[in-house]
């Protein structure tokens, strides 16, 4: 019977661990920030996996017709593909992040390996609009121990989330309005997508309309920010 129980919460125990490498709330791992209190009138739109045509342009045409401020987490190699994009994000007043330069999955990255994904992706990032903010979220949300304290060592804030739209795949834009409506209390650090990791040019025309509509739903309830605002309030 004690072996049995030893066992059982082993399994309980690394079940706990393998879900806190992906959890996005989760801080097991080192603190991110991920949301505020409940109740707060801020709100926050991220973007991760651009810059991607035509999608990324035809979003921030939505933003500005809202004047809303958002938060881009870019891939590095897609950046330097597309730099004018990059520009065009951070000339519109957005915040860009650092999202690594291929997309790996860093709780199956070396420390060395994960420095050099940052690093190439914050230089391309540099180069093609100069100094920015100093945001990061890790793809898929993945670290282990230790990832966070090398983004920390670079100079980086690591951002998570608290709701996602599950658009990569959505069947429409109502499906990724729904995923999201519900959860929304004020204070939350909302995930989308204006690009796809597997290829540039993926379609992401589904989250530019739900994007149009929840802005329509909330915007006169909520004020939404950049991430970086919402982190320097709670920091006050």
């Amino acid at each position: 019977m004690i072996g049995l129980a030893i066992a059982a919460g082993t399994a309980i125990g690394a079940t706990a661990l393998g879900y806190q490498t992906m959890a996005p709330t989760g801080q097991w791992f080192g603190r991110a920030f991920c949301c505020t209190a409940p109740g707060s009138k801020q709100i926050a739109l991220t973007f991760d996996d651009g810059p991607n045509d035509p999608h990324t342009f035809t979003l921030l045409d939505v933003l500005s017709r809202h004047n809303v401020q958002a938060t881009f987490f870019l891939i590095g190699k897609y950046v330097r593909q597309r730099p004018d994009i990059a520009r065009e994000i951070a000339q519109r007043g957005h915040a860009i992040g650092n999202h690594t330069f291929t997309h790996p999955l860093l709780t199956l990255r070396s420390a060395a390996q994960t420095r050099d994904e940052i690093t190439k992706c914050q230089d391309a990032i540099n180069d093609a609009i100069g100094p920015h903010s100093n945001l990061f979220r890790p793809p898929w949300g993945g670290r282990r121990p230790g990832t966070f304290r090398i983004v920390r060592e670079l100079g980086l804030e690591p951002v998570m989330w608290n709701i996602t739209g599950y658009d990569w795949n959505a069947p429409s834009a109502a499906f990724i309005e729904q995923k999201v409506s519900p959860k929304i209390h004020g204070g939350d650090v909302i995930l989308l997508h204006d690009g796809g990791h597997k290829t540039f040019g993926a379609d992401r025309s589904r989250t530019v309309q739900a994007v149009n509509r929840l802005l329509a739903r909330f915007g006169g309830e909520y004020d939404f920010v950049a991430v970086l605002e919402m982190i320097q309030r709670k920091s006050l």
